[in-house]
């Protein structure tokens, strides 16, 4: 009989895995079998429509227009083995391409050059010259010597920072969470001061290269659509096309394990489910000896919910169900990580997103003006707002399907407590029409022209399809603060046959919030159960040993 792989989940990491399977290991796709109940994984982009089974645990009385939950910005000099197994996959606009070739002759063709990425009410865009302007990273003494110490500690050491807040590093510094370093770093990839300094740390050396960058964020490579469309379902397609099968309405509750006699060995013998479109009929999968069970312990999306531009969200209390099946795996084995550390402290993990829809081009053209760059080069910070509100411009068209006339654009803000400057009330309960409004203010408030913005309020609202709310009470759970221990390793030690490809495995070096990770996770996993030595491993870039890039870093730090 042959080998099966079970795959749990369906985000990039388990459609790598696939790939890994059929590319070095030889198999043929009707070897696996992937259960998914969200197509789309954390990455952004599809029709509305499309998330009302996932994310509707409310009705909503508007299911126009499109929904971006958030974004993941790709990097061309450190996701190596993204853009590796994306050469294997044909892209679907351009079959004579990989994806891949698609993505970089896409982002070559379109540099990202933000010249607003902070705003504040003093100053507008601090890109005028003078001490606010982004340029400048604002450090002092201390806070270099601080974020230098955390940089230059060795992976031997981690253990040293366990559970360590960002905060707690720099508690003898303070001034650290006023300057623009800080503004840019936590908005660019959703850190916050309770987050974890082990993974600032991670981050410090990884992405080194983009340090002398941040401001302008010339490291970041777009797609051309967005990542669902451009990178998800050419990844699908490719898995089908050689006989991958794909369960999209089936959900793994719990795994059945061998009980050996010292309850060392890992080893899964079944997997229960329910039929979630099927009046929760449940049902056994058999795991035969040979069998690999692949399991995504935990995704930043789950328990979303989500609204309308005239309906606030209702906010979904569930346990992750990703992370709750793993950590019935925890019940059984005690050294396979602690999956509350992640999911049971909503207040450093969550954050909101709202996804807007026009039907002409006058909205996004004026936040052109006012920002003074094109679609496809804006990430824009108001450093001041409450909320610390954050929208981003895409390249257009987003999606597929948009119409010639319609534009797509989304904001989020990382403290959904707080109430708005201008719309009094916490944004976690505002309407979409309401966050549209808040940003509308801020937008005026930044405008320096005589025809204010505010003067065609009326104008932009009418334009409106749909403003869609997203509250995601897990989306930075990655980040949150961690020992030594609290992740499982890919292939746990002593298992047989599960491995967790996830943002939260263990893994040394690389860091999370980012495809590279999963893609990385995927390929140790397959691996490591198919016997291919670890220097068949996909080199990593190592740029925080080259003297060049630090020496340019060095230089940003006292700009």
């Amino acid at each position: 009989m042959a080998q099966k792989a079970y795959m749990i989940g369906t985000g990039v990491g388990n459609l790598a895995a696939g790939i890994y399977l059929i590319r070095d290991g030889g198999w043929h796709g009707d070897q696996i079998t992937m259960f998914g109940l969200e197509k789309h994984g954390a990455n952004d982009g599809a029709a509305v429509e499309d998330y009302i089974s996932e994310y509707g645990n409310q009705s909503l009385s508007n299911q126009k227009g499109f929904l971006a939950k958030g974004g993941r910005m790709l990097n061309e000099e450190t996701y190596e083995n993204l853009w590796d197994v994306l050469r294997e996959v044909p892209s679907l606009d351009h079959p004579d391409k990989t994806v891949t070739e698609e993505i970089l002759d896409f982002d070559h063709a379109h540099p990202t050059h933000d010249i607003a990425r902070l705003i504040d009410k003093m100053d507008g865009i601090r890109n005028k010259g003078g001490k606010n302007d982004y340029r400048h990273m604002q450090f002092n003494t201390r806070d270099r010597m601080l974020l230098t110490k955390l940089m230059m500690m060795p992976e031997s050491k981690e253990s040293e920072i366990n559970d360590i807040s960002i905060e707690k590093w720099f508690e003898n510094s303070p001034h650290m969470f006023t300057t623009n370093f800080w503004y840019m770093w936590q908005t660019t990839f959703a850190f916050k001061k309770e987050s974890s300094a082990m993974e600032l740390r991670r981050y410090m050396n990884r992405m080194i290269l983009e340090f002398s960058r941040i401001n302008t964020l010339e490291g970041v490579t777009r797609t051309p659509y967005n990542q669902y469309e451009s990178i998800i379902l050419p990844m699908r397609k490719y898995l089908s096309d050689r006989g991958v099968t794909f369960v999209d309405n089936r959900k793994i509750t719990e795994f059945k394990f061998k009980d050996t006699a010292l309850r060392d060995d890992i080893v899964v013998t079944g997997l229960e489910y329910e039929e979630v479109d099927n009046d929760n009929q449940i049902g056994e999968i058999v795991i035969n000896d040979g069998d690999l069970v692949f399991d995504t312990n935990g995704s930043i999306t789950d328990s979303s919910s989500m609204g309308d531009i005239d309906t606030p969200i209702v906010e979904n209390m569930e346990y992750a169900p990703s992370a709750k099946l793993w950590k019935q795996a925890t019940e059984h084995f005690y050294s396979l990580g602690k999956p509350d550390k992640f999911f049971n402290d909503r207040q450093q993990s969550e954050w909101m997103s709202f996804t807007v829809t026009t039907d002409n081009h006058f909205a996004v053209n004026e936040i052109a003006r006012i920002t003074q760059q094109e679609p496809g080069n804006a990430l824009n910070t108001w450093v001041d707002s409450n909320n610390l509100l954050s929208i981003v411009v895409h390249h257009q068209p987003h999606f597929h399907a948009q119409k010639e006339n319609e534009t797509v654009f989304w904001g989020y803000c990382l403290y959904p407590r707080r109430k708005g400057d201008f719309v009094q009330k916490p944004f976690i309960e505002m309407t979409g029409r309401e966050m549209l409004e808040e940003l509308l203010g801020h937008l005026a408030q930044t405008d320096t022209a005589t025809d204010n913005i505010s003067r065609h309020t009326d104008e932009i609202m009418d334009s409106v399809v749909n403003v869609i709310p997203v509250y995601m009470p897990y989306a930075s759970s990655l980040f949150n603060r961690r020992a030594i221990g609290d992740r499982p390793d890919v292939v746990p030690e002593h298992s047989k046959n599960l491995a967790f490809i996830s943002q939260f495995a263990e893994m040394p070096f690389d860091m999370v919030f980012t495809e590279q990770y999963s893609f990385r996770c995927a390929q140790v996993a397959v691996y490591k159960f198919l016997g291919i030595s670890d220097t068949k491993l996909t080199p990593m870039h190592h740029y925080e040993k080259m003297p060049k890039v630090l020496a340019k870093a060095t230089k940003t730090m006292f700009r």
